[in-house]
């Protein structure tokens, strides 16, 4: 089994949080590069609505920063001793972009936080986790926060 590249999609999430220190220990076991990935959730895209083009340019500049830099200092001290750490932000459909991203760099596994939704909650926001799972090309661990 080769894994020299693990990609952790996070939402910045208690959930992924609580994931990350998988994704870490494995980096460091398999001596692996770690991808670490936000995607915001194009709203135009995934709906269909048109959005004027000019806001919502400048509002994705805005938000894309702004995740850059938390996604930069997510859980800084817990990715101590990782020796290969690459960072990026991306907009789409979650899912879609975690499972094209980890297609474009040959990722070997992907680590995601699960939130454990339920009901209503679960069929209006879906599972990002569950398509990854359904749909990735390699293997996927999925680590769920204790309730």
């Amino acid at each position: 089994m080769k894994i020299a590249k693990i990609l952790f999609p996070t939402d910045f999430s208690e959930g992924a949080l609580y994931a990350f220190p998988y994704a870490v220990d494995l980096a460091k076991t398999y001596s692996a590069k770690l991808y670490m990935v936000h995607i915001l959730y194009d709203v135009a895209m995934a709906t269909g609505l048109h959005i004027p083009h000019t806001s919502m340019d400048t509002l994705y500049k805005e938000l894309e920063a702004n995740a850059k830099k938390t996604l930069e200092s997510f859980a800084y001290e817990l990715r101590q001793g990782v020796a290969d750490i690459e960072f990026a932000v991306l907009r789409g459909v979650p899912y879609e972009e975690a499972l094209n991203y980890a297609g474009a760099n040959g990722i070997d596994l992907i680590v995601i936080g699960t939130h454990g939704r339920k009901g209503l909650d679960r069929l209006l926001f879906g599972s990002t986790a569950e398509r990854i799972v359904r749909n990735a090309a390699c293997p996927v661990l999925t680590v769920r926060k204790p309730d």
